[in-house]
C-alpha cells in the first residue's frame, strides 16, 4: 500500500533512521569541528581587533609623546634663537661702543695734532713777524723817512719777509 507521497511506513521508518544517523554523524563529525573552527576563527578575529586597538592606542600615545617632544624642541629652539639674538644685539652694541670710543680717540688725537700744528704755525708767524718788525724798525731808525722812503721801506720789508717765508 502506498501512502502519502509514495511512501510506505517501513520505507518512511528506514529513511527516518537514515536521517537520524546522518544527522548524528553530521553533528558529531561536521558540526562540532566546524563550530570549533568558527570559534577559533572568531577568537583570532577578536584578538586581532584587540591587537589593532592596542596598536592604535599605542600609536596615539606615541603620537602625543612625539607632539610633546616636538613642541618642547620647538620651544627650546625658540629660546636658543632668542638668546642668540640677545647675544648678537649685545655684541653689536659692544662693537658700537668700541667704535665710538675709537672714533673719539681718533678725533681727540686729530684735534691735538691740529692744535700742535696751529701753535707751531702761530709760533712761526710770531717769529717772522718779530723778525719783520725788527727789520722794519732797523730801517726806520737808520733812515729818516719821507713818504717815498716809507713806501720803498715797506716794499723791501715785504719782499724780505716773503724771502724768509720761502726759506723756512
Amino acid at each position: 500500500m502506498e501512502g502519502f507521497l509514495g511512501l510506505t511506513l517501513p520505507n518512511f521508518i528506514g529513511q527516518l533512521i537514515n536521517f537520524i544517523i546522518l544527522l548524528t554523524l553530521l553533528i558529531f563529525f561536521g558540526y562540532k569541528p566546524i563550530r570549533r573552527i568558527l570559534n577559533e576563527r572568531a577568537e583570532r578575529i577578536r584578538k586581532g581587533i584587540e591587537q589593532a586597538e592596542a596598536t592604535k592606542r599605542e600609536y596615539e600615545n606615541s603620537r602625543i609623546e612625539v607632539d610633546k617632544r616636538v613642541s618642547k624642541a620647538r620651544d627650546e629652539g625658540q629660546m636658543i634663537v632668542g638668546q642668540a639674538e640677545k647675544a648678537g644685539e649685545r655684541i653689536k652694541e659692544e662693537a658700537r661702543q668700541a667704535a665710538r670710543m675709537e672714533t673719539q680717540a681718533i678725533v681727540e688725537k686729530a684735534r691735538l695734532e691740529i692744535e700742535r700744528e696751529r701753535d707751531s704755525i702761530i709760533d712761526e708767524l710770531r717769529a717772522e713777524f718779530v723778525d719783520t718788525a725788527i727789520l722794519a724798525a732797523e730801517k726806520v731808525i737808520s733812515n729818516v723817512l719821507d713818504k717815498e722812503k716809507h713806501r720803498i721801506l715797506i716794499e723791501e720789508t715785504l719782499t724780505e719777509s716773503a724771502a724768509l717765508s720761502k726759506r723756512n
